[in-house]
């Protein structure tokens, strides 16, 4: 698709934007807007658990068990359809109203590995979102780019830059020590994520729209450490 000539670059618009990616709220913008997680799985949990339960009492290779086969398969389809749906037009809105947009760049992989958090963070699917966000744009001329997923935005205050010692996951708001400012904790992430991005395009980093490889910044962690988990 990137050589469609029916595709064509949206209009430069000077407005730049960063994305923090969670479960509670599926995007944060550093605007402060919060989309909501629609949960497309858990919607369609107990009509797919009745329907598994309902084939696994089918005699193998009888004609109900490949009709109870083929209504799972169909209810898989739909929870697959509507994320994508979703996560189409959310994308292809935040690539049209901002010139540049920057996000972590998460080790989704090594994040799943997590039994307690494997299925909600394969439900929000933040792999697709950047990649969607990645190819959208270079589709239409704006600038992706990936802050390192170490650097410190969650704990960061994005007026002042003091840095907490600590950030538990269940303190979702927080008040600097060092200027007082209060803060809740997702968009102040996205906030400094969107800081951290600018900082690249500053230093001459930042990609072309025409470029396929994203821009990271932020300080590399040491090989071997878990990927934090996200809120």
């Amino acid at each position: 698709r990137f050589d469609d000539p029916t595709i064509k670059p949206l209009p430069v618009t000077d407005k730049a934007i960063g994305i923090d990616l969670g479960i509670s709220s599926l995007v944060i913008t550093s605007d402060g807007d919060k989309v909501s997680n629609p949960k497309h799985f858990k919607k369609h949990y107990r009509r797919l658990r009745k329907a598994q339960k309902s084939l696994s009492r089918k005699q193998k290779g009888s004609k109900n068990r490949e009709k109870a086969r083929i209504k799972v398969a169909k209810i898989h389809a739909q929870i697959t359809d509507s994320r994508k749906d979703h996560l189409h037009k959310l994308t292809t809105q935040l690539v049209r109203e901002n010139q540049t947009i920057v996000v972590e760049n998460l080790a989704v992989k090594n994040m799943v590995k997590n039994p307690k958090l494997s299925q909600a963070i394969s439900d929000v699917s933040w792999g697709e979102i950047t990649r969607q966000l990645a190819y959208k744009c270079r589709w239409y001329g704006r600038n992706y780019i990936e802050i390192d997923r170490w650097f410190p935005s969650s704990k960061r205050c994005s007026n002042c830059g003091y840095i907490a010692e600590k950030m538990p996951l269940n303190v979702r708001e927080w008040d600097c020590p060092d200027c007082g400012t209060h803060h809740d904790r997702d968009i102040n992430a996205s906030k400094n994520i969107l800081a951290a991005g600018l900082a690249v395009s500053v230093c001459r980093a930042t990609i072309r729209p025409e470029q396929s490889k994203s821009v990271k910044a932020g300080a590399k962690n040491p090989s071997g450490q878990k990927q934090k988990p996200k809120s």
